[in-house]
């Protein structure tokens, strides 16, 4: 597979993605923990059909010290042991806030409460980002079909 375009090579897309990049350092910065980032990255790249950013997310936290069993239960994450109530809450938080257009509420009271209960407002604030971000890079590359699979960690900075 290769991609429609090459996205670097076009000024205008290469300087919305490097702003990009630049919002996720703040991210990186943020009192929110990092493998709560990265789960909820990757959840939402599942959810988005994102190949390449579910590469990317998945390898990133394990070179962090995430654990294969724990990135492998991601999808199914409900029915998983292995994350905290605050993971969940993040979790879910994600899910709802990618598929915003599939309820007429947009994120649930329930999980908004869920999510109050475990972070604080700079948390939330950064968690919030997190999500934006994580589903424009992920529209980014399911537009152009990146392909997945070559990713290896710190390769894009």
């Amino acid at each position: 597979m290769e991609a429609r375009l090459n996205a670097f090579e076009i000024e205008v897309v290469s300087k919305v993605i490097k702003r990009l990049g630049a919002v996720g350092q703040v991210l990186d910065q943020s009192t929110l923990p990092k493998r709560t980032q990265e789960l909820v990255k990757l959840r939402a790249s599942q959810i988005n059909g994102c190949g390449f950013c579910t590469d990317m997310h998945a390898k990133d936290a394990v070179a962090d010290g995430e654990s294969w069993v724990r990135l492998n239960l991601v999808a199914a994450w409900r029915e998983a042991t292995v994350f905290t109530e605050a993971e969940r809450a993040a979790l879910a938080l994600a899910e709802e806030g990618t598929r915003i257009a599939d309820a007429q509420t947009g994120v649930s009271d329930e999980v908004w409460e869920q999510v109050r209960k475990h972070y604080d407002d700079e948390q939330i604030g950064a968690l919030i980002s997190v999500i934006a971000v994580i589903n424009a890079y992920n529209r980014f590359n399911v537009i152009v079909q990146t392909p997945a699979g070559g990713y290896e960690p710190g390769m894009l900075g």
